[in-house]
């Protein structure tokens, strides 16, 4: 398994700070090991909004983007990817480094 990035690191302290959960590894699966049932799910989206400063669509939800840290962030990259570039089509630059922080 290669290094955690940056942006793994910090949703696994979401995990760790705000949803009181230890997730052994970055590739571990949270559904399988029924670390993620609804009620958590639910305050990891809005922890995940509130540290990102992100808006995830009712459409864009599907449970295997959040099957482990690692693809939760490669969903958390998309998604602050497509907000930056709809704000710089806006004249603004938000980036994930300033994004709001709890």
């Amino acid at each position: 398994m290669a290094e955690p990035s940056a942006l793994e690191a910090r949703i696994r302290q979401v995990f760790r700070d705000k949803l009181k959960l230890d997730v052994p590894s970055v590739d571990t699966d949270l559904l399988e090991t029924a670390t993620l049932d609804s009620m958590v799910f639910v305050d990891l989206l809005v922890h995940l909004e509130r540290e990102f400063g992100l808006t995830v669509p009712l459409e864009d939800i599907e449970f295997d983007h959040f099957r482990s840290i690692e693809r939760i962030a490669e969903f958390v990259a998309n998604h602050v990817a497509w907000a930056e570039g709809t704000a710089a089509r806006r004249g603004r630059s938000p980036s994930i480094a300033n994004a709001p922080r709890e």
